[in-house]
């Protein structure tokens, strides 16, 4: 019995230290499974504020659409059936260069998230933008193998951006005609009295008056035609640029090469949009740069209008230079227009500013 009596201790003691270890597994087991259930109603609620909210899609690595929510066939369309297995190219507008998709693949593509606005279209031909990001899931190798695309539709705010740019077209039109027609006609009025007192009267202040009333008249003529050239309007982007760097050349004795290589006029606000910032750039060349020449070249690529304005002079470095009013509204010209602003510079090597806008 002594000898047996702690064989048989041992393997109660054995048994109880194994039903106690089971105890031990089985409440870590349900602590698990509950913090799973927290964590997949989470991601429940996640997804449901996304679908409620958003526009999503996921693609595989190749863009082959693998799931839609609600959302994307609500705004495409298109039904759940007929969006699966397709790609992007299914509402696609054509108003984006292919180029503007080349960048984005090239960027999706290194494992990078994408941001962007996408004017797409609607199964009936409908259009309608979204302001897009793209974010690529990555595998063990850092290669995509599928893509989440979230998108919030924008088309409202860019229907009012477009009315406003066309208000402010209409505007500029009205005081360059206003500056041309009514207070120039009364300044050429008063020129005419001066000159009437002249021939009745010898003065020196009548003098100044003619010479003073004559400055403002070219001021004003200046301004007006600053506002809105009429060889814009009367005979396109090419003539007004030509006429431009000519004036250019007479005021600030820096030559400019210009070319262009447009097969088609361009709508109104388009052309503007050119002008000004061809405008904006010599004027920075002609503070900033200190170069003697520049060139200006505009170009027709597939559905893309580049413009590209480059000077040889001092250069700058870009992340050092506050960005000023000048360049601000060149960025924000060429937004409104669906183009973007792209600036290179370094010291001593010159700048150059490129223009991408849609045809």
């Amino acid at each position: 019995m002594k000898i047996i009596t702690p064989i048989i201790l041992n393997g109660i003691m054995k048994e109880s230290s194994t039903d106690e270890g089971s105890r031990h597994e089985l409440v870590a087991y349900k602590r698990v499974l509950e913090e799973l259930g927290k964590f997949v109603n989470k991601m429940a609620d996640f997804q449901f504020a996304l679908d409620a909210s958003s526009i999503v899609a996921i693609t595989d690595q190749r863009g082959t659409i693998k799931c839609v929510n609600d959302q994307f066939c609500r705004i495409s369309k298109f039904s759940k059936e007929e969006l699966i297995g397709q790609d992007h190219r299914i509402i696609n507008s054509g108003f984006h260069s292919k180029e503007f998709f080349n960048n984005l693949w090239k960027t999706i593509s290194s494992g990078e998230v994408w941001k962007g606005e996408i004017k797409n279209k609607t199964k009936d031909n409908t259009y309608y933008w979204v302001d897009t990001t793209i974010v690529p899931f990555l595998d063990e190798f850092q290669k995509p193998y599928q893509y989440l695309a979230i998108r919030h539709e924008v088309t409202q705010r860019k229907l009012a951006e477009e009315e406003i740019q066309k208000m402010t077209g209409k505007i500029i039109d009205v005081q360059a005609r206003e500056l041309h027609d009514d207070i120039g006609q009364n300044l050429y009025s008063h020129l005419i009295t001066i000159n009437r007192l002249q021939t009745e009267m010898d003065h020196p202040l009548l003098d100044q008056m003619q010479d003073e009333a004559t400055e403002i008249i070219e001021s004003l003529r200046h301004l007006a035609w600053e506002l809105r050239p009429s060889v814009l309007d009367d005979l396109g982007l090419f003539p007004a640029i030509r006429s431009l760097v000519a004036q250019f050349l007479e005021h600030h004795h820096i030559k400019v090469h210009f070319e262009c290589y447009l097969n088609c006029r361009l709508n109104a606000n388009k052309e503007i949009t050119i002008y000004r910032i061809i405008q904006e750039a010599l004027t920075n060349i002609r503070k900033y740069a200190y170069a003697e020449e520049a060139t200006v070249t505009i170009q027709e690529i597939e559905e893309e209008v580049r413009v590209e304005i480059e000077d040889q002079g001092k250069g700058f470095d870009i992340e050092k230079v506050t960005r000023g009013v000048g360049l601000f509204s060149m960025e924000e010209r060429a937004r409104v227009c669906g183009g973007n602003l792209i600036l290179h510079s370094r010291e001593g090597k010159g700048t150059k500013v490129i223009l991408k806008m849609p045809l």
